[in-house]
């Protein structure tokens, strides 16, 4: 398939230099020999005195079967040595990875000091072996299939694991949902193939390919950054990025905002879509190749790309995760401590002994160093998280409290000037109104927790079942459109906890089932809570959360309760984080539990009963 047609090759080489000669031969014809004086040409008066040259080639046969050679001459400028690796680097950007093409190669010479050097384009060994790749397919309705693996350069365990994730899920996500009618059930965009590598590119995580890999720790970053971000081709040719302006022309970086340090950036990723004229006629570039038409097939196509991104995001977190450094905070300090190291050095400088026997003891202390700084960095990272939930909390609070205090007053006037409104329809839009209004304050009073910065418990109580109505109420909708079957018991029992405490606790777990469930036949879609009463003291109240959904990963078990961990190709991974604390702080624990002869997740927390 062409890929050009508008002649901006064609500039290119008339900007680069004064004259172009290539030579060109498809598989069973001649060979033929075209040149262009550009010079010459510009110079004219009249187009139709202005000439190239093409003939058959007569010199020795220089292709085997087929193949094509551009030469420059008279280049308007002096290269520099960086200019040179460069665009070696994007011609090698030029090969699509997902079939070996073994009837295409590049080659690429440049004269100097009277001789020919000339190299094949080829990507560095090590991008072929990342640490974290992800490989799948998107099918014509835009469910997704994958696998993703990961696999560590140290001793560390390697994983694999398969994704799936429907288009209703990735439409669920979707913040702009007006920008374009898209349909809830099916995606328009057509069939595509992709596979996403990425890297950890701290200072510890180069050493550690520079060393494997024999090469120079500023080579992985500038060969990452050569083929960074997210490149897609149609039949075998790269369609975007085709200028480093448009790396990022899925937004990964700027979406990156919302979670640093979990989200990947175009630096850290090297990724390859596939499509097809055939299956995505509607994905087109635009005239300048620097974006796709703005089309409701493209945004299905990027927001495709976007969860499957998120689902890598997640499954690094959890390798990431898995290697923790599990010391408490304060034995985490004492790797700061140079004591031990100068009383050894100054032992080793008083017995004379030579320099280079000094230097591993000061190369160890710096990878210790090192190693606690990322530990470190990860526990602040996790603590700044929780502190920003509190501040978006306080903020949602203000907000939402200041509008309702409005629209109350104005319902209030309206109430006392005009009724009875004498219209059974006014009727019930206005007590509609005013429920909305009274859920608004009640989702104040669900952050409300959350925006005190130490968490303090509240001395209110809380009618256990009257809170799980009432959470319930709020993803009505979303039930009842999936079909999804509840169970609520009818007893009455009274916690010692704040009821926006409380529902913090219950929405998360709701809004999780509801979301899995989704995966789920219609007919085997059920959300059941069971309480149970604890005789140990202090008394306490047990609370279980069964679905029926896809269960949870073995994998997942130990690090669901982390912060950051999370499947969901959007998610923040705090909800059940935030969750266990609360419960913690109530004095009990939550916990997933197996239960013989039951499908899906099931979810307990204890919480204390009114005396």
């Amino acid at each position: 398939r062409v890929s050009g047609e508008k002649g901006l090759g064609r500039l290119s080489a008339a900007r680069l230099g004064q004259r172009l000669r290539m030579l060109t031969k498809a598989a069973g014809d001649i060979c033929w020999e075209v040149t262009v004086n550009w010079t010459s040409i510009s110079e004219g008066n009249d187009l139709s005195n202005s000439y190239i040259i093409c003939t058959p080639y007569g010199g020795d046969e220089i292709f085997k079967s087929s193949g094509t050679r551009i030469q420059i001459f008279g280049l308007e400028e002096l290269w520099s040595e960086q200019q040179f690796v460069d665009l070696e680097d994007n011609l090698a950007r030029l090969i699509s990875p997902f079939s070996i093409v073994k009837d295409f190669r590049i080659f690429f010479s440049r004269f100097g000091d009277g001789e020919e050097n000339t190299v094949e384009i080829e990507s560095p060994a090590f991008l072929s072996k990342p640490k974290y790749s992800f490989k799948g397919s998107a099918n014509a309705v835009g469910n997704v299939t994958a696998h993703y693996e990961f696999a560590p350069i140290t001793n560390a365990k390697p994983r694999k694991s398969k994704q799936m994730l429907s288009w209703s899920k990735i439409f669920d996500g979707i913040r702009n949902k007006e920008r374009f009618p898209l349909d809830s059930e099916a995606a328009d965009c057509g069939k595509f193939k992709f596979q996403i590598r990425a890297w950890d590119i701290a200072s510890e995580d180069t050493s550690e390919i520079a060393e494997h890999f024999k090469l120079q720790k500023t080579q992985i970053r500038k060969s990452i950054k050569a083929y960074k971000g997210i490149s897609v081709y149609r039949d075998e040719v790269l369609v975007l990025p085709k200028s480093e302006n448009a790396r990022d022309w899925l937004g990964l970086d700027l979406r990156r905002v919302s979670k640093v340090g979990t989200r990947l950036g175009t630096s850290q990723i090297v990724g390859y879509v596939l499509i097809t004229a055939k299956h995505n006629p509607k994905i087109q570039d635009t005239s300048d190749r620097e974006r796709l038409v703005s089309r409701k097939e493209v945004a299905e196509f990027e927001e495709i790309l976007k969860a499957v991104v998120g689902i890598l995001e997640n499954e690094r977190d959890k390798d990431r995760s898995r290697h923790d450094d599990p010391r408490p905070m304060e034995d985490l300090f004492k790797d700061f401590d140079a004591s031990d190291l100068l009383d050894r050095v100054n032992e080793l400088v008083e017995n004379d002994t030579p320099t280079k026997f000094v230097i591993p003891l000061i190369r160890h202390h710096k990878r210790v160093l090192e190693s606690t700084r990322t530990v470190l960095q990860k526990r602040f990272t996790y603590y700044s998280r929780l502190a920003t939930v509190g501040t978006i909390a306080h903020m949602l609070i203000h907000e939402i409290r200041n509008r309702t205090i409005t629209f109350g007053a104005f319902l209030s006037a309206v109430k006392d000037k005009f009724s009875p409104f004498g219209d059974n329809n006014l009727d019930a839009k206005y007590e509609r109104a005013d429920r909305s209004v009274d859920a608004l304050e009640h989702l104040a009073d669900t952050f409300s927790p959350l925006a005190s910065v130490s968490f303090r418990k509240r001395k209110r109580k809380s009618i256990l079942e009257e809170q799980i109505g009432f959470c319930l109420s709020l993803h009505q909708g979303d039930i009842n459109k999936k079909g999804i079957k509840c169970s609520t018991p009818t007893t009455e029992t009274c916690v010692a906890v704040d009821p926006g405490e409380l529902d913090t606790i219950l929405l998360n777990l709701i809004t999780n089932a509801v979301y899995w469930l989704d995966d789920m036949p219609q007919e085997m879609r059920e959300l059941v809570f069971t309480i149970e009463l604890i005789d140990t003291p202090p008394e306490h109240v047990k609370v279980i959360v069964r679905d029926t959904g896809p269960g949870i990963n073995e994998d997942d078990m130990d690090m669901i309760f982390r912060p950051g961990v999370t499947r969901k190709p959007d998610g923040i991974g705090m909800g059940l984080t935030v969750a266990a604390e609360l419960v913690h702080l109530h004095g009990g624990r939550m916990a997933i539990e197996h239960r013989e002869g039951t499908k899906g997740a099931c979810f307990t927390f204890d919480l204390p009963l009114v005396p």
